[in-house]
């Protein structure tokens, strides 16, 4: 973009809408050459232009040259603010908008609509704790915004996401004006929380106001799988064709798989699968495979594996998966030789880890983690914690432990999953009346899950993990899933 003979010279205001162009053309290349222009003619360290240069950079994945443009920035509009929030949290890293985002407040920059709805999706994301949620929704209300319709949604949404449905709800109730996106969201809350019921009331209510998308429809027919209630799964799928037009997609398929199988009712299932007038994909095999998880059998176990592995062979969950269905089955030759294939194609299993905040601290812990500076206070009081679960009736599921060891090192091994030693740490370090309240990136293990509803009752302690599949609720020995997850 140099200056053209006998042209006019490019100033502060010609700069940001080419950039601009650049991003959205995706030819960053450019966007390079243009950014050493603005630079040579002294426009760089203009507000507009550097704000363009900061979106522009951010969405090539730069976001580290993204960064250091912020920084070197003496003075920051909120649209400059806004802009780095947006970049950290479209490339990946919503812990750090959302500390970017404290610091903003902190340096008194007054957030606006833009910021609110760039932020929350970072609360949503990441695995933040309620008190983000609850920050950002007093900073709403304070700015004004907490009556604007998409900022009310997003405020909703993150309730939702971290665990507080009661807020959600209360929110939902006071708006004056919801929008499908309103609705579904606080549906699909209700659903990760297994309240089934509180879906259908929903969902009955949206019905006389507005028509329901697919979207909405994914969200009912998980719930109703969520919480076993087969009946009215089927009426909710078949009504979306004979009275809301709406042709079934394959997520929309994987939950009427997953409502049968975790019913048990396999061999339904699967003839589902077959009458299917489109292909079936990962979602809905990968539903069959995890309702084998429940009621193992080992034909329908090797038929959804097999169409899993020719779809997608390299998802380390569906190994980890199979490998401990065999397990439970009895058939532990076939669990090792899952592990050796996973193993011979390359596949790297994900790390599994739990996360619990403590006085505005993340704590991460991995399976048989001793980086915590107070390990040794944990593992003592784990084994302590084990005991008295032993004597309440907890036994030790070793279908989740190392297999090619002896069964009191398979015992302990159990002992040292990343979700018992959070909840540990929880223990000892909040006051009796709180609750726990912990966060696991994959699926809660079988053994885990039975522990947590023992640990609850023992403790005399609320316990709220969210897995990457739904919320569990413990209290007094039960789980609000009612075991059926």
């Amino acid at each position: 973009m140099r200056q053209p003979r006998g042209g006019a010279q490019p100033n502060n205001f010609t700069f940001p809408p080419v950039l601009k162009a650049c991003s959205y053309l995706g030819d960053f290349e450019e966007g390079v050459k243009i950014h050493g222009d603005a630079a040579e003619l002294g426009y760089e360290s203009d507000v507009f232009v550097r704000n363009s240069l900061i979106a522009m950079y951010s969405k090539s994945g730069a976001v580290d040259t993204a960064k250091r443009l912020f920084d070197e920035m003496p003075d920051r509009s909120v649209v400059t603010w806004t802009t780095m929030i947006g970049a950290l949290a479209q490339n990946g890293h919503p812990e750090e908008a959302l500390a970017l985002f404290r610091r903003m407040l902190e340096e008194r920059v007054r957030p606006n609509r833009a910021t609110f709805l760039t932020v929350m999706p970072c609360v949503i994301r990441s695995v933040a704790s309620l008190r983000h949620a609850q920050l950002i929704h007093g900073f709403a209300i304070r700015s004004l915004l907490i009556e604007d319709l998409m900022v009310e949604t997003a405020v909703i949404d993150s309730y939702v996401r971290r665990g507080s449905l009661n807020s959600a709800r209360r929110i939902f109730d006071q708006m004056r004006e919801k929008n499908l996106v309103t609705w579904s969201i606080m549906i699909s809350g209700y659903g990760m929380h297994g309240r089934g019921v509180e879906v259908l009331e929903l969902f009955n209510r949206m019905k006389c106001l507005m028509k329901p998308d697919h979207i909405t429809f994914v969200s009912v027919l998980s719930a109703c799988s969520h919480a076993g209630l087969i009946d009215e799964g089927w009426q909710c799928f078949n009504s979306m064709t004979t009275e809301f037009g709406i042709v079934a997609h394959s997520e929309h398929y994987a939950c009427m798989v997953d409502l049968l199988g975790r019913a048990g009712q396999l061999e339904k299932a699967r003839e589902f699968i077959e009458k299917m007038p489109i292909k079936p994909d990962c979602s809905v095999w990968g539903s069959l495979l995890g309702a084998c998880r429940i009621h193992p059998d080992a034909k329908i176990t090797e038929l959804a594996a097999t169409s899993l592995f020719e779809l997608d062979p390299q998802n380390s969950g569906r190994y980890i998966l199979l490998s401990n269905i065999y397990t439970s089955l009895g058939k532990i030759e076939e669990a090792h030789s899952i592990r050796v294939l996973m193993r011979k194609r390359g596949v790297k299993k994900i790390a599994g880890y739990t996360v619990i905040e403590l006085n505005n601290k993340l704590y991460k812990f991995l399976v048989g983690d001793c980086s915590n500076p107070q390990s040794d206070l944990i593992y003592r009081e784990l084994e302590r914690l084990m005991d008295r679960i032993k004597e309440a009736g907890y036994v030790p599921n070793t279908n989740f432990a190392l297999h090619d060891v002896e069964e009191e090192t398979q015992v302990k091994s159990l002992y040292m999953h990343s979700e018992k030693l959070a909840i540990v740490f929880g223990l000892i370090n909040t006051r009796p009346e709180s609750t726990i309240r912990v966060h696991k990136n994959l699926r809660v293990c079988g053994d885990c899950h039975t522990a947590t509803k023992f640990i609850s009752k023992v403790t005399k302690r609320k316990i709220v993990m969210r897995d990457s599949h739904r919320f569990h609720h413990f209290s007094d020995g039960e789980c609000s899933c009612g075991d059926y997850w």
